[in-house]
């Protein structure tokens, strides 16, 4: 396994013929994360992980200075899952003195977490678009987890017409329905008891839904009710939208995304659960 810290030296070494495909991580992985590469081992002649911290994703008063990092040990964790190549790049490198250059994908960034977070999809846009033209992989791999952030990246691909297929694989879960993300390592003892009540919320919803419930609203009220119930919760949002547009749905009609991201004491997390149909995948 390669370990790669300059654009230079991975464009050097990507493999000249075959697929590479590429898992665009922040690190400090978790089985979700090796999930992703196992998909890529086995559809691609190749494959890359990134490990990059991206500074323009998060907004003042986020997480940037906490997020949790421990390269040695991710890199273990790559090596024995048989990753080829590993870019793992200082800011410096991604952002040089005077980079000033800022890739806005307009409309399915405005809502939930656009809204929520000005400027972070600008920040992934851009990073996501970099990564490409450096490491210039066949697929890109990404979890249903963050279903907005792969919009965002199938537009982002589909509009410059970037040479890249964009795979979107499920969400792994702890046993209690726990989505794994690198910030429940921020959770107490008590929070991470309290946090699977997030995908009762969503699990809420699907039943409600394959019931024969067609009111949105009504969708949203159940996920609410049962985030209500846990007191250190509080809702950032609560969404039940079209999966591809993510414009909110007062009848659920047809397929729908139904997410919601929610604050435990400091610590902000996001999931989703795809009503009346799969993982969008490839």
């Amino acid at each position: 396994m390669q370990v790669l810290q300059t654009i230079a030296q991975m464009r050097a070494a990507r493999p000249g013929a075959g697929d590479l495909g590429l898992v665009p991580t922040m690190g400090y992985l978790h089985a979700g994360h090796l999930s992703l590469v196992e998909r890529a081992k086995a559809e691609c002649g190749a494959v890359a992980v990134s490990i990059f911290v991206n500074p323009t994703q998060f907004g003042p008063g986020e997480d940037l200075s906490r997020y949790p990092r421990d390269l040695p040990r991710d890199l273990g964790m790559l090596e024995a899952a048989g990753v080829d190549l590993v870019f793992a790049p200082e800011p410096s490198e991604i952002y040089p003195p005077g980079f000033a250059t800022e890739i806005r994908v307009g409309g399915v960034t405005d809502v939930l977490e656009g809204a929520v977070r000005p400027g972070h999809f600008a920040g992934v846009a851009t990073v996501v678009a970099k990564l490409f033209n450096i490491v210039q992989p066949t697929r890109a791999y990404f979890g249903q987890k963050d279903a907005q952030q792969s919009v965002v990246i199938r537009k982002l691909v589909a509009d410059l017409d970037l040479p890249v297929e964009i795979v979107v694989a499920p969400t792994v879960r702890e046993a209690d329905g726990l989505a794994l993300s690198s910030r429940n390592s921020y959770l107490t003892p008590e929070q991470r008891a309290a946090a699977p009540a997030i995908f009762r919320a969503l699990t809420a919803a699907r039943v409600l839904f394959e019931g024969g419930e067609r009111d949105a609203e009504a969708v949203r009220q159940a996920m609410r009710a049962t985030i209500a119930a846990e007191p250190d919760m509080r809702i950032d949002y609560v969404s039940v939208a079209d999966p591809e547009t993510l414009r909110e749905l007062s009848t659920v009609d047809r397929a729908a995304l139904a997410s919601m991201a929610v604050r435990l004491g400091a610590t902000r997390l996001i999931d989703n659960l795809l009503l009346g149909g799969e993982a969008a995948g490839r």
